[in-house]
């Protein structure tokens, strides 16, 4: 497999940063790093992703991503991350994005 390319290494760094029980989108990181876009970060995290908190770049629907959900299920309850319960047994769980969603900025001491 080829080496990360600097803005890879970019966006893994971006996706270590989130804190636990937040996420960003691909397209807020896009928007963080002031380059690319959604589908240029989704790329990356396919590639790369497997080494840094995957589960914390998410799509902006909230769904979990297809053919993970149950790993990243158990890494957002252990991390406290914002979820919607599903309303009927033909829905899955959601992130509750405007409550789980990290603008970049530290946390207030």
């Amino acid at each position: 497999m080829d080496q990360p390319t600097e803005y890879a290494e970019r966006v893994l760094e971006t996706a270590e940063a989130i804190p636990e029980g937040r996420v960003m989108t691909y397209g807020d990181v896009a928007e963080y790093l002031g380059q690319g876009g959604p589908r240029q970060v989704g790329r990356v995290m396919a590639l790369f992703g497997g080494g840094v908190p995957w589960w914390r770049v998410v799509r902006a629907d909230g769904r979990l991503l297809p053919g993970h959900e149950t790993e990243a299920l158990a890494n957002y309850r252990a991390e406290g991350t914002p979820l919607r319960t599903p309303a009927t047994d033909r829905e899955t769980y959601r992130l509750d994005m405007p409550r789980a969603r990290w603008d970049g900025e530290p946390a207030p001491d």
